[in-house]
């Protein structure tokens, strides 16, 4: 009798416990889906045109910001490999309806008709949220160049060129902006540098990272370039803008820290870094 009293009551211990292993694994479930948002954002990523590996770099992307953040990033990729070429996406007159934020990764300098730039930039104007990488930056240079352009008010930097593809030396300026706090400089591989040809951001621009390179010079000498390489901008006082000039190659692009830069300058942009937006770090 005792025996079978024991059994009963270890029994029920062990109910009691599943029941309450079941009630708290219900209530984690329930809490990790509260942190997260009622939709992913959605991303437009626009890429194509000259000098890079657009290709890959449409699946490096897309695929790196989906899984460290709640975005859906849809590709707009143009296979022509000129600066001439106006990306598909953007003959339609409601080009950007439906989107969170716009990725600017395309590579047109010589797309110059100031309808079509208008067009672009319209969704902007009225407060659409904008990543610009890279070769971004030397788009649409329309009459003006290389002074201001619309394009350049946009982005929140002019640049017209950049140096030879060394190594550049990271360092980030604002350590306690949210969208670096944590990150530690580091070197690249073999990337461009691009220029600054003010010497500095417009009024309406913040600097997160600086770049340096040494660069040496047919005759042996070396001299130091340097450049702001990571940004914030605010367009038309209330569009966010983040912007780098990193990311020519396929490794700079797949690093992971690159990819962490770039999520968080996208979800800064769309006022949205925090934690319902940012996945848990799979690491950890």
């Amino acid at each position: 009798m005792l025996n079978r009293i024991r059994c009963q009551t270890g029994s029920i211990s062990r109910i009691s416990l599943l029941v309450i292993w079941m009630f708290a694994g219900a209530s984690s479930i329930a809490e990790v889906r509260a942190a997260e948002p009622s939709r992913p954002l959605r991303a437009l990523l626009v890429l194509g045109g000259c000098c890079h590996d657009y290709k890959t770099q449409q699946q490096i992307l897309s695929q790196g910001i989906s899984a460290r953040a709640h975005v859906e990033v849809v590709i707009a990729y143009d296979p022509d490999t000129t600066t001439r070429h106006l990306n598909p996406v953007y003959e339609q007159p409601h080009w950007a309806e439906g989107y969170d934020i716009v990725i600017h990764d395309e590579c047109t300098a010589d797309v110059k008709d100031p309808g079509i730039i208008d067009r672009i930039l319209e969704p902007h104007r009225q407060g659409l949220p904008g990543v610009v990488l890279h070769c971004g930056m030397h788009c649409y240079r329309s009459a003006g160049f290389p002074n201001l352009t619309p394009w350049f008010e946009f982005t929140g930097l002019q640049t017209t060129g950049h140096g030879p593809q060394i190594p550049i030396e990271i360092t980030f300026t604002s350590p306690q902006d949210p969208i670096t706090a944590g990150m530690h400089g580091w070197t690249t591989i073999n990337e461009e540098l691009y220029n600054n040809s003010v010497g500095k951001l417009l009024e309406t621009a913040s600097p997160l990272a600086a770049g340096h390179q040494v660069v040496k010079s047919k005759d042996g000498t070396t001299k130091d370039a340097n450049s702001v390489i990571v940004w914030t901008n605010r367009y038309r006082e209330k569009t966010r803008v983040f912007a780098t000039t990193l990311g020519h190659n396929n490794q700079t692009v797949s690093d992971d820290r690159y990819l962490d830069l770039i999520t968080r300058g996208l979800l800064w942009s769309c006022d949205q870094l925090n934690d319902t937006y940012l996945k848990p770090d799979p690491v950890q």
